[in-house]
């Protein structure tokens, strides 16, 4: 593989600091404990603190360094040619709510961060969907129509600030881009200063409903609350069966410099192409962050050039139609879209009464994630919005059931498939220095990373949520579920649920216990 282009780390991580909190011990009690500190969780949080309830915001790794911290930040009602789907499945009134919905999550954002005073560089510019291919303009048009028609300012137009020609584009006015980090730690921490908690570095690991609920973290710490909201972005209890109505997938992302001139003034984003996404940030002087989007895969299917040719092809892309760029950085974002295209928010389940999860936000977390905050907000205070059946998880609509197939079938073929098919390498000492593979040792498929000084790092290659047959990214150097998106480290650890459990270690032949065994 060849060297990739830029330092591996999100602009957003690495410009957007916070304080440290600390992890939970011994047994504490709360009105709600929010479990996972994204944007969504980060957002419950603060509303209900703000609403006067005692809340604990547990968060696995770092505040608003997970999904969150990798995002691109696009904070806007315009979720790509969604309208006239919705118009089609939900009805025109359908279609109209979840854009309000919306719409007041953007703004709400701005008008929170005047209210606390956070610099979160929020910038108001128009966002466009369209399209290269004269093929796609009656789209287009129909999609301009159906949003419009939901209540957004929008307009069909040929013209755009992008320095390259397209048939089209849908125009939607008054959206937003900001700097997601700085604007969550700023609500994180006006929620300690109204008396909120916040614990990092803490895994919660089991969820008991009753009255109250009951939360154990992998330290053995508990957390007792009179409602929980799951905010895991992919919910780690498996109680309400969302893993088998979302369909997780990961899109790439690479960050250059630009002369501020070159600023396309505005957000954009295509379908074609497998995806590209472009917006832009501050970044000092007359220079300006062009940051784009794009190569959509599913975890643990990079394609036969891996992922990180995936980065090369969206990198090529960025310089060859902005090539005054200098590319600085790149990560990834990963999301979960269910499978009608609406997200989960509301009661876990048809059973429960105090448990809530938000989920499913289809690469739109941003706004999702403010609206799931307020909607949640709403329902544990008592009070009423007008779009909750909209979001409402215990939902089931019957032109849901095609998606719903398809996306279990994969899952089935993955499950099923990837145990009949030959192990990745026949030996580990094929496996070069930096790459990893599944290897048949002793009878069981192990995954093994060789590190770039030759040391071996063997764990099961079975996934600890379902059993599902990781395999490996060669980019980011990690392991990847290709069922429902768990991603591990190369020593095991969970990076992102839906599991909790690390990849149990493995020993190889001719070598002693590793460094996983003996520290267990």
């Amino acid at each position: 593989m060849t060297e990739l282009p830029g330092t591996y780390e999100s602009y957003w991580m690495e410009t957007g600091t916070g304080p440290a909190y600390p992890a939970l011990e011994g047994e504490t009690e709360v009105d709600v404990a929010v479990v996972g500190a994204g944007v969504a969780g980060i957002c419950a949080a603060w509303e209900l603190a703000r609403a006067g309830r005692r809340v604990a915001l547990v968060e696995a790794d770092r505040v608003a360094a997970g999904v969150t911290g990798y995002t691109t930040a696009k904070l806007s009602a315009q979720h790509g040619p969604l309208y006239a789907k919705l118009r089609g499945s939900l009805g025109a009134e359908g279609a109209r709510r979840y854009a309000r919905s919306q719409q007041e999550a953007v703004d709400h954002v701005g008008r929170v961060a005047a209210e606390l005073g956070i610099d979160c560089e929020l910038e108001r510019v128009p966002a466009h969907v369209y399209a290269e291919s004269a093929d796609a303009v009656d789209r287009l048009k129909e999609e301009a129509d159906a949003a419009r028609e939901a209540g957004l300012a929008a307009s069909f137009v040929r013209e755009t600030g992008l320095p390259f020609p397209v048939a089209g584009a849908v125009r939607v006015e008054d959206q937003a881009q900001f700097h997601p980090r700085k604007y969550l730690l700023g609500l994180v921490a006006d929620l300690v200063a109204r008396g909120g908690a916040v614990y990092e570095r803490t895994r919660i690991v089991s969820l008991h409903e009753g009255e109250p609920c009951r939360l154990t973290a992998e330290n053995g710490a508990v957390v007792v609350a009179r409602d929980v909201v799951v905010a895991t972005h992919y919910p780690v209890f498996d109680r309400a069966l969302l893993f088998s109505r979302l369909e997780p997938h990961r899109e790439l992302v690479v960050a250059a410099v630009l002369p501020a001139a070159r600023d396309p003034r505005g957000m954009y984003l295509t379908p074609e192409r497998n995806t590209r996404s472009v917006r832009t940030a501050p970044y000092g002087g007359d220079e300006r962050l062009l940051i784009v989007t794009g190569e959509k895969f599913r975890p643990g299917e990079g394609g036969p050039g891996g992922v990180g040719e995936r980065y090369e092809r969206l990198a090529a892309w960025t310089l060859e139609h902005f090539p005054d760029a200098r590319i600085t950085h790149r990560w990834a974002a990963q999301d979960n879209a269910s499978t009608d295209g609406v997200p989960f928010v509301g009661r876990f389940h048809p059973g429960s009464r105090h448990v809530y999860v938000a989920t499913g936000f289809g690469g739109w977390g941003m706004s999702n994630g403010v609206m799931a905050g307020r909607l949640l907000g709403d329902l544990i205070t008592g009070g009423e919005s007008p779009w909750a059946s909209l979001y409402d998880p215990r939902r089931l609509h019957a032109h849901e059931v095609p998606s719903l197939l398809k996306a279990q079938g994969a899952v089935l073929k993955h499950f099923a498939g990837d145990r009949l098919r030959p192990s990745h390498a026949d030996d580990v000492a094929e496996i070069a220095p930096g790459t990893g593979a599944l290897v048949r040792v002793g009878g069981r498929r192990c995954a093994v990373y060789r590190d770039e000084d030759g040391g071996t790092h063997a764990v099961s290659a079975r996934c600890t949520h379902l059993g599902c047959l990781v395999r490996f990214n060669d980019a980011e150097r990690a392991w990847e579920c290709p069922c429902h998106g768990s991603r591990f480290a190369v020593d095991g650890s969970v990076l992102q649920g839906p599991a909790v459990h690390p990849l149990e270690p493995r020993t190889l032949p001719d070598e002693g216990p590793s460094d996983q065994e003996r520290s267990v």
